[in-house]
């Protein structure tokens, strides 16, 4: 019995018990308790993002109408639309008085009347129209010729080169401007002679081609463009060929006697007559006036124009045109550009004191020879640089020469002895003409 207030256990339970209580891990002191695990803090309310700025757009600037101020072939008149239909009526009006409305070469000369062209136009106008191809014009293919000239081209320049280049081309280079010179030799009045001569034709021509482009073409790249032109008087030399029959009362670029004369001497010094000339053959010109030294340059490829390739030691009759114009007249802007390239030895663009000294050396050489005492290299320097003022120290640049205006006297220093010394017995070096500048070469 078990008395009340008093528990009863059996002994199984009384022995689990004990054990469940003594088998739990004693702590040892010092440990500290694990920390309560912490609430998590509330989230910070965030604050509300400021609205986007807003985008102001600027509206752009008003356009501002430029007038068109380039026109590469010409300005076009005002009402040209209306002028161009009555010039093409006249044209084919024209026409009609020729047989089928075909026009050759020569009956070409009546249409360019009618175009407002000179005379001399007539063959460019032949070959631009292709007339080549069958000896004739029609009106249909030079009215349709004209007409897409009229619209494209605007000054005579333009129309020029259009009607004589290469098609897809805007420059004349040296063969296109044959037709047009076949022409005059043909049928000009002061040349009515070389029919009976037709192996001076060519000779001619080429005489005529290198004086044009010895002008005409100031970049040298042996293609002359419509600025070029435009800025030339060849086309208003060519206008007067109609006006006058004396051919020689032309000097530029058609004078019988001018070709002539450069002719006679080119075969003067050609012994052989295959029309090139060697060094030994040019150092004859004009007895032996020029160093052998500027003759060496002359071959050295620095004066040939283009692409064009100067064969080794040998020099054409169109190259002989080139040095004979540059040789007789020093004073003109290709003649100075001529001979700059030539004195520039290394190439660099302007003429060190050390490439003057190295011509001026043959010239005392020479005088030497002559029983001449030579002026010492620096007192001719100093005389020099008083003569071309330079804008730089210790060397002479193309635009010092064109600007000093006596380049003549110049290279005829430095590479022409008969000149020189008849520009020093004409004292042109006085010393109260030209201010005195600083001469050392070394400074």
């Amino acid at each position: 019995m078990v008395g009340p207030g008093r528990c009863c256990l059996s002994p199984h339970l009384m022995s689990s018990s004990s054990s469940q209580v003594q088998s739990k891990p004693e702590k040892k002191p010092g440990t500290p308790p694990p920390a309560p695990a912490t609430a998590a803090p509330a989230p910070t309310p965030r604050s509300p993002s400021p609205p986007p700025t807003p985008v102001i757009v600027t509206p752009p600037p008003p356009a501002i109408n430029i007038p068109r101020f380039y026109y590469p072939r010409g300005l076009p008149a005002l009402g040209s639309t209306a002028n161009h239909d009555a010039i093409i009526a006249a044209i084919e009006r024209a026409f009609t008085e020729f047989e089928e409305e075909k026009a050759d070469i020569y009956e070409m000369g009546k249409i360019t009347k009618v175009c407002g062209c000179p005379l001399y136009w007539k063959a460019p106008m032949f070959y631009g129209a292709s007339g080549e191809r069958t000896g004739f014009v029609s009106v249909h293919s030079f009215v349709a010729t004209w007409r897409k000239l009229l619209h494209s081209c605007h000054d005579d320049s333009s129309k020029f080169i259009y009607m004589l280049a290469k098609p897809g081309c805007n420059y004349l280079e040296q063969e296109d401007f044959i037709p047009l010179l076949q022409d005059i030799v043909d049928t000009h009045p002061g040349l009515t002679f070389l029919k009976d001569a037709p192996e001076f034709h060519s000779r001619y021509i080429t005489t005529v081609i290198q004086r044009i482009f010895y002008v005409v073409n100031r970049s040298w790249t042996g293609r002359i463009n419509i600025t070029e032109l435009r800025r030339s008087n060849f086309l208003q030399t060519l206008a007067l060929l109609e006006e006058e029959d004396d051919i020689n009362q032309i000097t530029d670029y058609f004078s019988y006697e001018h070709f002539y004369v450069i002719y006679c001497k080119f075969w003067e010094l050609d012994t052989d007559h295959d029309l090139y000339i060697d060094f030994k053959d040019l150092a004859r010109y004009n007895d032996h006036a020029s160093s052998n030294r500027i003759t060496e340059r002359l071959f050295s490829g620095a004066v040939t124009r283009g692409n064009a390739v100067q064969k080794e030691g040998r020099m054409s009759y169109a190259e002989f045109v080139w040095f004979i114009i540059s040789e007789e007249d020093k004073k003109n802007p290709t003649s100075i550009e001529y001979w700059f390239r030539c004195m520039d030895v290394d190439g660099d663009g302007v003429l060190s004191m050390y490439e003057l000294e190295y011509f001026y050396e043959e010239q005392c050489e020479r005088m030497e020879r002559m029983g001449i005492e030579p002026l010492p290299f620096q007192d001719l320097l100093c005389q020099m640089l008083d003569l071309v003022k330079p804008e730089s120290t210790g060397k002479i640049t193309l635009s010092d020469l064109k600007r000093c205006r006596m380049a003549h006297i110049f290279f005829d220093t430095f590479f022409n002895l008969e000149k020189y010394l008849d520009h020093e017995q004409r004292d042109p070096f006085d010393a109260s003409t030209h201010p005195s500048v600083d001469c050392d070469p070394q400074t």
